[in-house]
């Protein structure tokens, strides 16, 4: 078994954000890096004044469950007894999958490679699949929706069908939405889990840029939620996270004020793509998912001029690029494209 463990950790598959690798890779880029390469938020919610108290103290209970009950109005959960915190959805995702005996896992792919390591850690038989339907047969299904990299969204009437057959079973259907902060409301779960069979997992640091803060949420039936924090024991998360999270997860105008100024810079981000000859694949309004044979190209062209975006070695056609920050950021890429784009 422990030779086991030690393989599937070698199996970490590299995601956005390694500036490491992307000096490996490009050791003459010009500096700062332009890191396009995630799918989190470059505008950060306004951190508030943290008391000395959030340092100094171990974190209190009454505000985890006030984070609970904020994140439940939030996100739409029936209660604050239905969400568990953790510090970032990462270390829930074998904690989750713990919840069922092992068996057979279906992930729906190509998506976040982390759940199919997650699933095997906790023991399951994993396979990854591309058709949704393939998930019936399994006692673990799990999807991102909307997709991780390219957006697709699987609406809720067939992700309820799913999760009731997984009741019945025994089993239980993991819903990753990480990205459903940009997404539609009307396709998640969020609402749906007293019902059981289901987990929501909701990432914090994406939409509201703080990834490094690392908060994240399980949404559940209450059977499963105290078992989830009964396995993260006490004080999983920090008492600056605690502040951030109530402060931000409140502001619902902020929220709102934000998603309106994505989806404004993700048709900004288009427009400069479609000049460049390449049309958009899918996405969010956190990313966009491009699909070209000129794939290796872009990357190594952007690369040298010290922009790192989301290549994937499964599918050397494939990119996903974040969105540019601000207007040096847009101008930098538009000077990268345009000097590719004569080049090729």
């Amino acid at each position: 078994m422990a030779s086991r463990l030690e393989d599937l950790g070698s199996e970490v598959t590299d995601h956005g954000g390694s500036l490491g690798r992307a000096e490996t890779l490009f050791p003459g880029a010009p500096k700062p890096w332009l890191d396009l390469s995630t799918g989190i938020s470059p505008y950060s919610y306004p951190l508030p004044d943290f008391p000395a108290s959030a340092f100094e103290r171990l974190p209190e209970e009454e505000a985890l469950r006030d984070l609970a009950d904020i994140a439940a109005r939030a996100y739409g959960a029936p209660a604050g007894a239905n969400v568990v915190a953790a510090p970032g959805t990462q270390i829930l995702l074998p904690l989750v999958a713990a919840c069922v005996p092992p068996g057979k896992a279906a992930v729906l792919s190509p998506t976040y490679a982390e759940h199919r390591r997650a699933a095997a850690l906790a023991g399951h038989d994993v396979r990854e699949v591309q058709d949704f339907t393939t998930l019936f047969d399994a006692e673990l299904a799990i999807l991102v929706n909307p997709n991780n990299p390219d957006g697709r969204v699987t609406n809720r009437a067939d992700l309820l069908a799913l999760a009731g057959h997984m009741r019945e079973r025994g089993g239980l259907l993991v819903v990753d939405e990480a990205f459903m902060d940009v997404g539609p409301e009307a396709e998640r779960l969020d609402g749906d889990v007293e019902a059981g069979g289901i987990v929501v997992l909701r990432s914090f640091g994406k939409f509201f840029g703080l990834a490094g803060l690392r908060l994240g949420f399980a949404i559940t039936a209450r059977p499963v939620a105290e078992t989830l924090r009964a396995r993260l024991g006490p004080w999983a998360v920090s008492g600056p996270a605690l502040v951030a999270g109530r402060a931000a997860l409140s502001d619902l105008e902020w929220q709102a004020e934000m998603r309106g100024k994505l989806m404004k810079r993700t048709a900004a981000l288009d427009v400069l793509l479609a000049e460049s000859g390449i049309a958009t694949a899918g996405g969010t309004p956190l990313f966009r998912f491009l699909r070209t044979h000129k794939a290796e190209s872009l990357f190594n062209a952007l690369g040298r001029d010290g922009i790192l975006v989301r290549n994937f070695s499964g599918d050397p056609h494939a990119l996903r690029i974040g969105l540019p920050g601000d207007e040096d950021a847009f101008d930098r890429l538009s000077q990268s494209l345009r000097r590719w784009r004569h080049a090729d």
